[in-house]
């Protein structure tokens, strides 16, 4: 069972997104992110979104995404963060929000 240590070690921030785009080589429909992170860079992520999110109402939004895994490669695009969700009853993601978001600035930790 992992222990808060674990959890510890996970970099976990706010970030803005930046820039939107479609991803057709993607095995499964899915969005490019470029995501602020404020000190920490803007890093690119693919997201699994499209059934809920259009790239209009994702330019701008603020998600929270894991920063600290490994670099993946999907397709032919280098995904360097975790965008974080959860599935919804017809296993769509609703990506996971700030309640209150006055404040919280892009790399903003997530504790």
């Amino acid at each position: 069972m992992p222990t808060y240590e674990d959890f510890e070690k996970l970099n976990i921030l706010a970030g803005k997104v930046v820039k939107v785009e479609d991803f057709p080589e993607a095995k499964k429909p899915a969005y490019r992110l470029w995501i602020d992170f404020g000190e920490n860079g803007i890093k690119q992520s693919s997201a699994q979104i499209t059934k809920l999110y259009s790239k209009e109402q994702l330019l701008g939004k603020k998600i929270i995404a894991v920063t600290s895994f490994p670099i993946k490669q999907i397709a032919n695009f280098m995904s360097e963060v975790l965008v974080l969700g959860a599935m919804d009853k017809d296993n769509n993601i609703v990506l996971l929000r700030l309640d209150k978001e006055d404040g919280i600035e892009p790399g903003s930790k997530i504790c």
